[in-house]
């Protein structure tokens, strides 16, 4: 599809379903990984509201090779996941094949995707994340070895990647061919170069290029989608086959009832009252009781989802600070009980951008990164540290 060819009504879109591979998503929505945050009870609250590609929490390679317990737990799905979707993080290509051929063979995805979109300093400096399609021959062979992998148990594998390491160092259409050109089912695009982080606004325009210039192959765009009016206007604007929701849907797991509401051409929205997000919050706390199997290490958790949840609506600073130290699921029913249930949505206070964007910045990279497009021996062996326990992008 072409920009040309985007529909033009106010209420519907006809996107076809998205196909990835021999999986037919018929909502063409994708919850970009988040790093603490799409566990199994995150993913439950929005699988329950609308539908699409819920992609767990991002594991590196090395890990989960090693089969470290932190591993296995962030690759674990529940049992009613119709689409148990992984993401991948390695710097290594032999590391990564033997990870997604751990994942193939075990049975543990329907759908691998590889992040190569990480801005944090600490990945980026030793070369990997957002930094790494610099390097056209590691990129290159990371993909190829993936998709291979992968297409030995029928896996569909995607990409997930940000413009470059900034507006001086592009990578994405470069590194969108060669994806395509390795047979990934699909590529996501976060408009944003990583000395951007999450800051300023996304460049839809970069993605229309890059679904103009992938044209047999599924192109998703990723940043600032917001509402599911955002989500429609990235369609239109772009032509992406889907969307890819991040910070979006912090506090919000109602946003993908939102989502499939305006991609069937309806106008409903969801405007919870303060009593709704209450009972919210305290199911996404029992759920991560279950996930983590410990109320400790649970509450502990749901804490970061606070602000998030209760963004626009009348509480208080005291009960706030009290509910961003709730310790228990008996405290926090306790602090939920004394809000006012019958307040309603408040509008547009509760809508708009959520969590930290960051400020411009420049990329930490390897020394002499940016000299050539190739691995330098001294830049093979750094590479070796740049597999961490973190995510984005």
């Amino acid at each position: 599809m072409t920009v040309t060819d985007i529909p033009t009504s106010d209420t519907k879109l006809d996107l076809p379903p998205l196909k990835l591979g021999n999986i037919t998503v018929e909502t063409p929505v994708v919850l970009a990984p988040m790093a603490g945050i799409t566990n199994t009870a995150f993913r439950r609250l929005c699988r329950e509201h609308g539908g699409g590609v819920f992609v767990s929490e991002m594991v590196t390679s090395r890990a989960l090779v090693e089969r470290t317990p932190e591993s296995m737990r962030l690759i674990s799905h529940d049992e009613d996941e119709k689409i148990r979707s992984v993401q991948l993080y390695g710097v290594d290509p032999q590391t990564v094949g033997r990870a997604v051929r751990m994942l193939v063979e075990e049975d543990h995805a329907d759908h691998i995707d590889l992040n190569f979109g990480c801005p944090v300093a600490k990945v980026t400096r030793r070369g990997g994340g957002a930094a790494l399609p610099w390097k056209i021959d590691l990129f290159t062979a990371i993909v190829n070895t993936a998709v291979k992998e992968a297409a030995q148990g029928g896996i569909p594998l995607t990409i997930k990647m940000r413009k470059g390491i900034d507006d001086d160092h592009l990578t994405y259409l470069e590194a969108g061919r060669i994806a395509r050109d390795a047979g990934v089912a699909a590529v996501a695009l976060h408009g944003r170069t990583a000395s951007q982080f999450y800051s300023g606004k996304a460049d839809w325009d970069a993605i229309a290029r890059l679904r103009e210039a992938l044209p047999d192959i599924p192109v998703l765009g990723n940043g600032d989608i917001w509402s599911a009016e955002d989500a429609v206007a990235m369609v239109r604007q772009t032509g992406v086959d889907g969307v890819v929701v991040g910070r979006g849907c912090q506090g919000r797991p109602w946003l993908f009832g939102d989502l499939m509401a305006a991609f069937e051409g309806s106008d409903d929205r969801h405007r919870p009252g303060l009593a709704e997000v209450s009972a919210a919050v305290y199911r996404h706390a029992e759920l991560l009781v279950d996930t983590f199997d410990d109320e400790n290490k649970a509450l502990r958790d749901i804490r970061k989802h606070m602000a998030w949840y209760f963004k626009g609506y009348v509480v208080g600073g005291e009960l706030r600070a009290q509910l961003a130290a709730v310790p228990t699921l008996e405290v926090l029913r306790g602090l939920l009980d004394q809000l006012d249930m019958d307040s309603p949505y408040p509008g547009q206070d509760a809508e708009g951008p959520r969590g930290r964007a960051g400020t411009p910045k420049r990329t930490a990279l390897p020394e002499g990164w940016l000299n050539e497009r190739t691995l330098s021996g001294s830049q093979k062996v750094q590479l070796a540290g740049a597999e961490l326990d973190v995510s984005g992008g």
